[in-house]
């Protein structure tokens, strides 16, 4: 074989090899993004109970715009119902916390009490304020069955700072950050609450 059909056929091979190559990734693309949503709902979707609702609540996100609040901004959210009723509205929030931004969950029912709350994101300082991101949290579990009313708003505090909540130890300033982001939360689902629990932008 001459030298020219060789590289003739070393071409040929390359090119058969990427092509089957293209076409197994283009075959398994659809299935990776299918597990990868699977994985971030069972990561989203884990505060509120499984048996409390029928619908894919991450194929209805809520009409909401980046909404800087007091002591947060609002990034987005999504809308858990359960025959065509709405049981509960999961909120994206983001604080700034000791070290940066911390983006939380928070996940209020359809009367405006807490279910729970989760960190998504943060870069807090290891073994201080970055204890926000275990999962199950303890310190976290504190707020579920809270309200914008229970504790009155000067409860919604450190006991340091005259509130009813006990801090991280040694985290001082993330755990304020924390209360006072579920707290912006929890006022604006009561100032939109019809918005939130009959507004999603798909049907």
């Amino acid at each position: 074989m001459s030298r020219t059909s060789s590289i003739t056929l070393l071409v040929v091979l390359a090119a058969l090899g990427m092509g089957v190559t293209y076409f197994v990734q283009l075959g398994s693309a659809p299935r990776i993004a299918a597990e990868q949503r699977q994985l971030d709902s069972r990561n989203l979707l884990d505060l509120i109970p499984a048996d409390s609702y029928d619908n894919q609540p991450l194929d209805h996100p809520i009409r909401i715009k980046t909404t800087t609040l007091a002591n947060s901004t609002l990034l987005g959210g999504y809308l858990a119902t359960r025959g065509d009723q709405p049981v509960a509205v999961l909120l994206r929030s983001q604080t700034l916390g000791y070290t940066g931004a911390i983006e939380l969950l928070i996940a209020v029912d359809a009367n405006g009490r807490l279910l729970g709350v989760k960190t998504l994101k943060q870069s807090e300082t290891p073994g201080l304020g970055a204890r926000i991101a275990d999962w199950p949290n303890g310190w976290l579990q504190i707020f579920s069955g809270k309200s914008r009313t229970e504790p009155g708003d000067s409860g919604w505090a450190l006991k340091k700072d005259q509130g009813q909540f006990d801090q991280i130890a040694g985290a001082t300033i993330t755990s304020r950050s924390v209360i006072n982001a579920v707290h912006d939360a929890l006022r604006y689902f009561d100032e939109h609450r019809q918005q939130l629990l009959g507004n999603p932008a798909h049907g």
